[in-house]
């Protein structure tokens, strides 16, 4: 569960390289591990209330990317994201634990194109629509499971 030092720490090939020379828990790429949360998994934090009280989902997949998923345990529960890319669909899978709230960020040309479930997300149980802006509808989720789907925005 953590980053080693050399990215090529444990190879098929050779196996371990030295451990003397490779820490197995090393801070210098860190860094890498919480862009792969925030950026790609989209798992964030609301700098306004900290400690995962309330989470902050945008995931912005990139480079070729067709899924990604990340779970994070917080002192609520376990916070995940699941997404994929199928066509021109996006789906979007979020745990949101119990005793916490967040906010949602989608690519969406309007709101109207965000489904939650079976249903338009604005009209979904939990759900509430916050905003739209520039390619992007934002929603209010209360603890919860969700499966959103919108049309990818290229």
């Amino acid at each position: 569960t953590t980053i080693w030092e050399r990215w090529d720490g444990w190879t098929a090939e050779r196996g371990f390289q030295d451990p003397g020379m490779n820490s197995f828990n090393h801070y210098a790429l860190g860094a890498i591990g919480a862009w792969l949360y925030r950026t790609v998994a989209g798992i964030d934090t609301d700098p306004e209330r900290p400690g995962y009280r309330h989470i902050v989902f945008h995931p912005r997949p990139g480079g070729g990317l067709t899924h990604a998923r990340a779970e994070l345990r917080s002192p609520y529960g376990p916070i995940t994201s699941h997404w994929t890319i199928a066509g021109d669909t996006f789906t979007l899978r979020v745990a949101v634990p119990p005793n916490t709230t967040a906010t949602l960020r989608l690519p969406a040309v309007s709101a109207d194109d965000v489904a939650e479930g079976d249903r338009p997300a604005r009209h979904a149980p939990g759900v509430r629509l916050v905003g739209q802006d520039g390619g992007e509808a934002a929603f209010a989720l209360d603890s919860g499971d969700y499966t959103f789907v919108t049309r990818r925005i290229t």
